[in-house]
């Protein structure tokens, strides 16, 4: 399905940015004036528990509080796993998904994605070996780990047999791991010689722990992170657009994304399913 057609019934309210869109709300959202939302606190930066308090925070919290104001309503925040986030949707347990979900072609079926954040799939190492690594075929044959659920292992599966076995080296060992603290864990255990995150998590990661790890080239991958609406809750779609749109009108999500020094992933316009949305 084309992009134009998926925006065509929201189109008009991107112009009113700044207006309350509470009214335009789902029955079962404003008449509760409450947005459940699934997330993961797993993923630092963008969601992650404050270790010293416990408390949930990160770049996608903060955004989700921001939306949820400009909507007019609370946020409640709910921890699910990652394999039970679409089905949270579809049984009613949540409304929207904001937990650093990348925004997946094949994803599409199931879910609209109102687009936020830039990312990539990116290599890195831990300190005492980067000068094994001068060029990113020099991986090729290495234990190579990322968490099973997300797309980096697919991804890494394609990278790799154009990379290394396109060019005649042996192809990553791929190992999926039960999470990104997992595959660091291994990759400090010396059981992965290198480990695949999301560019967008990993300059937190070096500064939250200095001279542990150090990152290898450019991402291999580009791709978007995606605020997760299901398919047929076309209305909901629309006051997320449009809250979003108020939002970079305004400032304040370019803040949110200055306060946790990721600038440089900001998404320039309003993008729906990886596409920019198109205004008239």
């Amino acid at each position: 399905m084309k992009t134009a057609t998926i925006l065509c019934s929201f189109v008009a309210l991107l112009t009113a940015a700044g207006v309350s869109v509470a009214q335009e709300l789902p029955e079962r959202i404003a008449s509760k004036k409450v947005i459940v939302v699934a997330n993961v606190p797993n993923y630092p930066p963008l969601e992650f528990k404050d270790p010293k308090t416990a408390t949930l925070t990160g770049l996608d919290i903060d955004l989700g509080n921001a939306l949820a104001k400009k909507l007019g309503i609370e946020i409640k925040w709910e921890e699910i796993s990652f394999e039970q986030m679409v089905s949270a949707l579809t049984t009613g347990r949540a409304d929207i998904i904001l937990s650093g979900m990348s925004d997946l072609p094949g994803r599409r079926d199931t879910l609209n994605f109102v687009d936020y954040l830039k990312s990539g799939a990116q290599f890195y190492t831990t300190a005492d070996r980067k000068d094994e690594y001068k060029t990113l075929t020099d991986l090729c044959g290495k234990t190579v780990g990322a968490s099973r659920r997300t797309s980096f292992p697919k991804e890494m599966e394609t990278w790799s047999k154009t990379a290394c076995e396109g060019a005649g080296k042996p192809p990553l060992k791929i190992v999926g791991t039960e999470g990104s603290a997992d595959a660091r864990t291994q990759l400090r255990q010396k059981r992965l010689d290198a480990a695949v995150q999301g560019s967008e998590t990993l300059p937190y990661l070096l500064n939250l722990e200095p001279n542990t790890y150090v990152i290898l080239g450019e991402p291999f991958t580009s791709v978007y992170q995606g605020i997760g609406i299901a398919k047929n809750d076309t209305q909901l779609r629309d006051a997320i657009a449009k809250a979003l749109s108020g939002m970079m009108t305004d400032g304040s999500y370019a803040e949110v994304l200055k306060k946790w020094e990721l600038s440089s992933a900001k998404v320039d316009k309003l993008m729906i399913n990886g596409e920019p949305a198109k205004t008239q």
